[in-house]
């Protein structure tokens, strides 16, 4: 179910697609649909109209919508972390436990609210099963790294992921559970704000390199512009939220570095690799796990710092 509000952020969402497509449309019929900067710039507009249609459908379904949506983008993000860390054949049934086990049980914690389970499955059973289960093929080469990609996988892609839909079952103290979905609006509008608001700045101002053996991309102007800027996005978003306008300054701030750590460490992963995207799903964004690779780290952080200081 849509509210009000939820419907007004939507409305200006796509206000502001708009004027992007038409001024993308504007650039191509200046400098030509064949500059690769224009045809790059299309291409993340047209992907920001798809992922925004998506995301507004599974809020139309509630709860159940939202879980399901984060329940497929967790499979799909598994499967691209599999794809390029998975080299053992004697690893197929871990990769089983994960698909098969592992992530309906975490989802269906969330949508049963059972936040014991839910906060300990992945990091306690998951963790002592998967080794478990590799063990049994017999294959000792490299087993602690071969057991340590899994449990990696299982705790980024499945456990961090399923925090998103988590927050709509939190019971927060004067914010009644239907607005929960503002809460879920927050972060992701932070969160993706600080990413492309990074690549903005560093287009503008340039500079040094912040890390770049990890992302030769993002430059230290861009990385603090980006922050900042985002985190006074989360100050103006205060009143759809329970916190007040220096909370969410700060919250907001919080899991825009925490962003910025989640996609740093992802990018460490793809360049010992030997690869940029982690797939090419997505026109204009890689895969899966590039759009995502800051919510997995913001999440968790942003659910449990809610849940202590706003849980009722």
């Amino acid at each position: 179910m849509i509210t009000p509000q939820v419907g007004y952020i939507f409305a200006a969402v796509f206000a502001v697609l708009i004027i992007a497509s038409v001024i993308g449309e504007m650039l191509k019929q200046k400098y030509g649909v064949k500059n690769p900067t224009i045809a790059n710039l299309t291409a993340r507009i047209d992907a920001w109209w798809v992922m925004t249609l998506i995301l507004l459908a599974a809020f139309l379904f509630g709860q159940i919508g939202t879980t399901i949506l984060f329940f497929l983008i967790s499979f799909v993000a598994l499967r691209e972390f599999m794809t390029l860390v998975y080299r053992k054949r004697s690893d197929y049934y871990s990769m089983v436990v994960c698909f098969y086990l592992l992530l309906p049980i975490q989802y269906y914690f969330v949508l049963d609210h059972w936040y014991g389970m839910f906060s300990i499955f992945i990091p306690v059973y998951g963790f002592l099963l998967l080794p478990i289960v590799a063990s049994m093929s017999g294959n000792t080469e490299h087993f602690l790294e071969r057991a340590a990609k899994t449990q990696w996988m299982a705790m980024i892609c499945i456990f961090c992921l399923s925090h998103v839909p988590a927050l709509l079952f939190l019971n927060l103290d004067g914010f009644h559970s239907d607005n929960n979905i503002l809460l879920l609006i927050f972060m992701i509008a932070t969160v993706q704000a600080s990413d492309v608001l990074q690549y903005i700045w560093g287009k503008l101002v340039g500079g040094p390199k912040i890390m770049p053996r990890l992302s030769p991309s993002k430059t230290v102007s861009g990385t603090v512009g980006g922050i900042l800027s985002a985190t006074a996005l989360a100050a103006l978003m205060a009143p759809i939220t329970p916190f007040s306008y220096w909370q969410a300054a700060a919250i907001g701030f919080v899991i825009c570095i925490m962003g910025f750590l989640g996609g740093l460490v992802m990018s460490a992963i793809k360049r010992d690799h030997g690869v940029k995207d982690w797939g090419n799903m997505i026109s204009g964004h890689g895969g899966m796990l590039d759009r995502v690779d800051s919510i997995c780290f913001a999440a968790p952080v942003y659910f449990h710092f809610v849940r202590y200081f706003w849980n009722g």
